[in-house]
């Protein structure tokens, strides 16, 4: 196999400029080609989105929309192909008989058992639900309340508790949103419409970190200051934990440092902020920096056996933002979700504000309240969502609301957790095909989602070589050097983790998205890719 690249050095140092999932399309392209010639199969570990897909919360949602057609007809159809809309007057009573002419399956059984939780559990009239259930996945209404439909609420802040370590004692507020991208781009123009930050501030960002949140801040209409928090804790041989030494987290307790950004379990590195960590972020929030405001997407927190928020733990001085999306494979289906609890600095903040601000934001939302000064903060993103002037028309669409909850619903009532024993089984063996053939012992961190790996190839060099071929190949050679030879020569994608703010000569790889034997491959791809710079630099050496 040869090691001389289509792409020469110059072209990868402008390459290196641009974020990791704007240069994966030439890599694309380049194992594309490769992949012609050659007759490899591409193998993309660059995307997040997951292989697997949770099905039965599917078909419940499936057989609901079923129910819901019978129902619309039954209020009226006296005009070919048009019919009424879902009525609540014992309508529980009717989805029961309705499931009950129906086979046995898992997902009748989901259906029942999502009635019976919602009634038993919650404390929620039967055909008031039902009724929502059925209005909701027929899709005939705007969505009321506009911030999330009143029942569905209940059941995401029920599994939200569930999942993020626990509710805070005043609850939260919900607004569900078109996945946790859109939730993110709420926040971040909300946040400085309503004064909570302005342009210029101040702001830290735990890095690494997905790249948006790296370009977001710098946008014209943000020009934030951002002072990174870096993952620079390493292990007694050298390797990362992917945690923050405690000089770092010492930075938040700055006054002038107004807000906090992270992705928790992080990626790329999947590994979670410790109990150290989160017990001093708390302790900052709480007393030293009281105004910082937290911005938590905790996307991957599923992943890892008890996991806990900011959410949850600094729950006043945080926003936290959940998606759906990877835990039960349904990136398409664009569900997301802000926590806000009730209890929290946001709304003391604007009830606080300078006579002049508080008349500009009353001005602002004056069309859509009679106390607009009384309005939340989680309220009035949902009127930015929509430019405040469309705020009637503010809300997730019903019918991903019901999704959503299906999704909820399963986890809530799944007992012996077989969908996340299930989903870390997967990844596990994965990991265990990566490092096998990496020639490396698979990590055991029980902090570490394992939904990506961010492998820090020059932590490798120096543990498997020497410090001097390290020196050499940092030299010699550009960090995004091997992600552009894996796609040329291998046909295979993973993005440099350089782009994510993380070490320059790391790579991260996605253990969601593709097959075992797949894993395997990267590996063996990777080691003779490293090897053959090791014979490279062997050769220079023999030669000087």
């Amino acid at each position: 196999m040869s090691i001389d690249n289509q792409v020469d050095r110059g072209t990868e140092k402008k390459y290196e400029q641009l974020s990791p999932f704007e240069l994966k399309d030439e890599l694309i392209a380049l194992a594309d080609a490769n992949m012609r010639k050659t007759a490899h199969v591409m193998i993309n570990a660059g995307r997040g989105n997951p292989n697997w897909t949770s099905v039965v919360p599917r078909e419940a949602f499936y057989l609901l929309g079923q129910f819901a057609v019978a129902e619309a007809k039954l209020d009226w159809d006296e005009f070919p192909g048009l019919a009424g809309m879902p009525q609540p007057a014992g309508i529980a009573g009717r989805l029961d008989e309705f499931l009950t002419a129906q086979t046995e399956t898992d997902a009748v059984r989901l259906l029942r058992g999502a009635v019976e939780y919602g009634t038993a559990t919650l404390g929620f009239d039967a055909d008031a639900w039902v009724g929502e259930l059925a209005d909701a996945i027929h899709g005939d209404h705007y969505p009321v309340p506009d911030r999330m439909l009143t029942h569905i609420e209940q059941v995401v802040h029920a599994y939200l508790d569930l999942a993020m370590g626990g509710a805070p004692e005043s609850g939260w507020d919900l607004f569900a949103t078109e996945g946790g991208t859109a939730a993110m781009c709420y926040l971040f123009d909300s946040c400085v419409v309503n004064g909570m930050l302005a342009p210029g501030d101040r702001i830290a960002i735990m890095t690494p970190i997905f790249t948006p949140y790296l370009e977001i801040p710098q946008l014209e209409r943000f020009h934030f200051d951002v002072l990174e928090i870096q993952a620079s804790t390493t292990s007694a041989d050298g390797m990362h934990t992917w945690q923050y030494p405690p000089s770092e987290i010492e930075k938040l307790a700055d006054p002038s440092v107004k807000a906090l950004f992270l992705v928790n379990p992080s990626n790329p590195p999947s590994v979670m902020l410790d109990s150290a960590t989160l017990e001093r972020i708390t302790q900052i929030a709480t007393k030293e920096n009281p105004n910082l405001t937290i911005i938590t997407d905790d996307v991957y927190g599923t992943f890892v056996e008890g996991f806990r928020s900011l959410m949850s733990v600094a729950s006043a001085n945080t926003i936290g933002v959940y998606s759906f999306s990877k835990y039960f494979g349904c990136t398409g289906w664009r569900l997301g979700v802000i926590a806000v609890a009730k209890d929290n600095i946001f709304d003391r903040r604007l009830a606080n504000m300078p006579a002049a601000d508080r008349d500009r934001l009353t001005a602002r939302y004056s069309s859509i309240a009679l106390e607009p000064e009384k309005l939340k903060f989680i309220d009035r993103m949902v009127a930015d969502s929509r430019d405040v002037a469309l705020n009637h028309t503010a809300g997730l669409s019903t019918p991903q609301q019901v999704q959503m909850a299906l999704f909820s619903l399963a986890d809530l009532l799944d007992k012996d957790l077989s969908h996340r024993k299930n989903c870390e089984a997967i990844i596990a063996r994965r990991l265990t095909m990566l490092a096998d053939a990496l020639g490396v012992e698979a990590p055991r961190d029980p902090n570490a989602a394992n939904y990506y790996v961010e492998l820090d190839l020059m932590a490798w060099v120096k543990q498997h070589w020497s410090a001097e071929f390290a020196a050499w190949l940092e030299s010699e050679h550009e960090p995004v050097d091997p992600v552009f030879r894996l796609a040329e020569q291998g046909s295979i994608v993973l993005l440099n983790g350089g782009g994510f703010d993380g070490p320059q000569w790391s790579v991260r790889v996605s253990l969601a998205n593709l097959r075992q034997d797949s894993y395997a491959e990267i590996g063996r791809w990777l080691r003779q890719i490293m090897n053959e710079y090791h014979r490279e630099f062997q050769d220079r050496s023999k030669t000087n």
